[in-house]
């Protein structure tokens, strides 16, 4: 089978590349550029974000594993559509106060959908693309559905339920099945990488304001009275949940709880203002099943990090879907995402667009 392997030069990618080398497959190593349009910014020291302005060395080091492993390699150039599809997106949400996930969107517009079709237009031949996330892909009753990995401390689930069914059925994740620990043994025997190599953790690690492309607007810190505590240079600052920060001297520890893009106001409350027991989504995409029939207890995430929880989930009759948790979660944000889980397998998910 030819495959082709989307590699950002890191340990997950280097060694599902090197594993479906070794099981036989013919195989192609794929880098997509996105950071062309941006390239007046500066790269933040020590960078290891998926998008930097300059990754010159890293397509070196990318091309020399490729070498070692046996394969060929090429450079996809997608700063365009990544520019239109996913910054763009990422500016719209933060100046209407809402808190994208960038990378969410990415994986399911760019890396398993514009760059596979881009592949195709350019004339490489494969029959499956595959990735080193740490996810697998279940297959029941003639759907596709993305679960967890085995490995549920490095499980990137979340980030992909926004995969199609189209997609899903393309795609392979040879790293679903290991540990994060037995891949760095075979990435260190293998001498792709130092042993203690870093890896790739946030979107970007240089300052928002500069993808934004807009200067300081300052407004009021509030509480929801509606009394002024503070100033800020931006609401795209800042979280739904941050407590540190903020510059406020409180007799109780404050929290983003609101960011008002139409007054230009960063709301803040105590801890117990963060806690939300019912949450909505929209733009929902569907995994296990094409719908929910009735109330249906699954587990749910409001966020990549922490663990899913118990809920009860229901569709609405405008498609959106809601969960009604057990217990009490913690500032949910408005442009993050609700995932809901059956067990280890991805039932849908959506955008989330109230939480109370």
């Amino acid at each position: 089978m030819k495959v082709l392997v989307g590699m950002s030069g890191g340990i997950d990618s280097s060694v599902a590349a090197y594993l479906l080398k070794q099981q036989g497959h013919e195989v192609m190593g794929v880098t997509m550029t996105i950071w062309n349009k941006r390239s007046h910014l500066s790269r933040p020291l020590n960078s290891t974000s998926c998008f930097a302005p300059d990754k010159t060395e890293d397509i070196r080091a990318i091309k020399k594993i490729c070498e070692k492993i046996g394969i060929e390699h090429q450079v996809l150039e997608l700063s365009d559509l990544f520019e239109e599809i996913v910054l763009s997106n990422f500016k719209a949400e933060y100046m209407d106060g809402r808190t994208p996930n960038p990378c969410v969107w990415c994986n399911a517009k760019i890396k398993f959908g514009a760059m596979v079709e881009y592949a195709m237009q350019s004339g490489l031949v494969f029959d499956r693309f595959a990735t080193g996330h740490y996810a697998r892909i279940v297959e029941q009753n003639g759907r596709y559905a993305v679960a967890k990995a085995v490995d549920l401390k490095k499980d990137q689930s979340y980030f992909l339920y926004r995969l199609n069914q189209e997609q899903l059925a393309r795609t392979l994740f040879p790293l679903g099945g290991m540990t994060k620990e037995d891949v760095r043994k075979i990435d260190v025997a293998q001498g792709f990488h130092k042993v203690y190599q870093e890896e790739s953790q946030d979107f970007y690690d240089g300052d928002y304001t500069d993808l934004l492309e807009i200067s300081a607007r300052q407004g009021n810190i509030v509480t929801k009275q509606g009394e002024v505590l503070g100033r800020h240079e931006g609401i795209w600052h800042y979280t739904i949940g941050q407590r540190k920060g903020l510059g406020i001297a409180a007799p109780r520890p404050l929290y983003v709880l609101e960011l008002r893009a139409d007054t230009n106001e960063v709301v803040v409350g105590f801890v117990e203002d963060t806690l939300q027991s019912t949450v909505t989504a929209s733009d929902v995409v569907w995994s296990k099943v094409s719908s929910l029939e009735g109330e249906v207890v699954v587990q749910a995430k409001i966020r990549s990090t922490g663990y899913a929880t118990e809920a009860k989930a229901r569709q609405n009759d405008d498609g959106t879907i809601t969960a009604i948790f057990s217990d009490e979660v913690k500032a949910a944000t408005v442009g993050q995402s609700l995932v809901l889980y059956d067990g280890s397998t991805i039932l849908c998910g959506g955008i989330i667009v109230q939480a109370c």
